[in-house]
């Protein structure tokens, strides 16, 4: 079992908030292909780190889903999507091997 998170962000480089509906769209795709879908919309994450000598910061959201199986080349492909539709240069979407206990 694995569990996929998906690190969006709340603004675009510009500072302008995404549409809700944007995540509602992500909410809806997620749950139909596996069954469920997990957001921490409400309390954003901070993300910062250190970018050509300055430091950078966004707010984030995570999405995470339990996937038995990894396909490896559906999340490529909609991880490139995501980045298309929230203008990004790269996003994270990591997965986890999960021991249920």
């Amino acid at each position: 079992m694995h569990l996929v998170q998906l690190l969006l962000p709340l603004a675009d480089n510009e500072g302008r908030r995404f549409d809700g509906a944007a995540y509602g769209r992500i909410r809806s795709e997620l749950s139909e292909r596996f069954g469920g879908v997990t957001s921490f919309t409400r309390a954003p994450a901070h993300g910062v780190w250190k970018e050509g000598g300055h430091t950078a910061h966004d707010d984030i959201v995570v999405f995470e889903v339990m996937a038995r199986e990894l396909d490896h080349t559906w999340w490529e492909n909609y991880r490139a999507d995501l980045e298309r539709r929230f203008d990004q240069e790269a996003l994270i979407v990591r997965a986890l091997k999960v021991e249920m206990l």
